[in-house]
């Protein structure tokens, strides 16, 4: 297995509508900012690509990624188009990554995009739910903010949980988003403002809730002997992991933690796991690549995570999953403050702010969440954050977290059936 590095990276803004440009023009704003950065990296040495999008439904469009290629005047090299619900922009990752490590490609494009704005809310609510069992769930009236609810709702009575942490969380994106332009939500909140929005499915509010958006982003990566020709400062992916569960969560049998290496049994006796309030695939995914890339205790050995935080409830889950704190602790965890950037005043009394930055970019609640391009935008943001260049790209400094070495990206589709991990580190 090769190294593989990553070399640079573009986002064009999320937004509610980019009713001005279609799918290829925004991937190819992305594609050019992220070639201006490696100017020594020519067209022509880019070996193929791998292109994700969510939905055909929101393009109107099959083999969309087929067309970017074309437009990118990428033809006739080797492309195709990955799909796996929210984890989509992840797995295209990865999927890069592959490319590079097996020896078959030198350097891979990772592209991906969505125009959910072509389509009413309603009716773009209605494709997002045909990625569960449309022969059991979607049926019954299962939309994902449903899921979700039923989801938090359980952790609530099995943790204590409660909607105020959760509303924390909201707080943090949303903050986080002022100091980032490229995102499409920044706002400053208080407790009070996330609770009384208007309710979707209880308890989580339309401040509970990320939005569809319209956007695209790449990520270029590279072998090591073209990345040390190209790029000044490369970020070496040194760990990949993905895990899956079944569609229907009634389906998910009862069984042992998936311990994490800092972790043992007897943090988790009792506790009936996965239940409905935890990801089984999300642990699967972080046990892996923490082998793979020799992490032994995340909360120590990370210095950020961009994670897939569609609802302000599932960041509480996920940073469980990622064993930044234990099963059940992740409404704590956040009320305490440790995934709060440092330096930045929220309205909050935070006693332990800054202890592993969570979402430094806003995250899906505030950066936006174009479910093809969400994953690569949390690949771009960790390299930028690894690179030292936030300031060069954001046009300051307040989401720069000081001589950062170690970052994690984190994508999710459905109810926790694809999830993958990936660990960039400085070299």
């Amino acid at each position: 297995m090769r190294p593989v590095y990553m070399i640079s990276g573009g986002i064009t803004k999320f937004k509610k509508a980019h009713p001005d440009k279609d799918f290829r023009l925004m991937v190819k704003e992305a594609f050019d900012n992220a070639m201006a950065d490696v100017p020594h990296l020519k067209a022509d040495m880019i070996d193929g690509s791998v292109g994700s999008y969510f939905s055909d439904h929101f393009t109107r469009q099959l083999k969309a990624a087929s067309m970017v290629q074309d437009y990118l005047g990428l033809c006739p090299r080797p492309s195709k188009r990955v799909e796996g619900g929210g984890a989509t922009g992840g797995l295209c990752f990865q999927a890069a990554w592959e490319a590079i490590a097996s020896g078959r490609m030198k350097v891979c494009l990772a592209f991906g995009f969505e125009t959910m704005s072509r389509v009413s809310t309603w009716k773009g609510n209605e494709f997002i739910a045909h990625a569960s069992d449309t022969n059991f769930d979607y049926p019954v009236g299962g939309f994902y903010t449903g899921y979700y609810a039923m989801m938090v709702r359980r952790h609530m009575h099995e943790f204590g949980t409660t909607v105020e942490q959760m509303a924390m969380v909201s707080i943090k994106n949303h903050k986080n988003a002022f100091y980032n332009p490229y995102a499409q939500s920044p706002m400053e909140l208080t407790i009070k403002d996330v609770r009384q929005s208007p309710m979707v499915a209880t308890p989580l509010t339309m401040l509970d809730i990320c939005q569809m958006s319209d956007g695209a982003a790449v990520a270029i990566l590279a072998s090591e002997e073209v990345a040390k020709k190209v790029c000044p400062r490369p970020v070496k992916v040194t760990g990949v992991g993905c895990g899956t569960d079944s569609m229907r969560m009634a389906d998910r049998p009862r069984g042992n933690v998936i311990l994490l290496p800092h972790e043992k049994e007897e943090d988790y006796k009792g506790l009936r796991y996965p239940g409905v309030h935890s990801f089984r695939g999300g642990r699967m995914a972080a046990k892996l690549a923490y082998e793979m890339a020799g992490i032994k205790n995340p909360i120590e050995e990370l210095d950020f995570i961009e994670l897939h935080d569609a609802y302000t409830s599932s960041e509480i889950q996920t940073c469980e999953d990622l064993g930044l704190c234990r099963y059940g602790e992740g409404g704590r965890f956040v009320e305490e403050g440790n995934p709060f950037m440092p330096g930045i005043d929220y309205g909050l009394k935070l006693r332990k702010q800054g202890k592993i930055p969570v979402n430094p970019s806003g995250g899906l609640l505030a950066f936006g969440h174009p479910v093809g391009a969400t994953g690569l935008m949390q690949a771009v943001m960790a390299f930028w954050q690894l690179q030292g260049t936030i300031e060069k790209h954001l046009g300051n400094d307040r989401l720069q977290i000081k001589d950062a070495k170690r970052g994690l990206i984190h994508s999710h589709a459905g109810t926790g059936t694809y999830i993958t991990v990936s660990i960039l580190e400085s070299i």
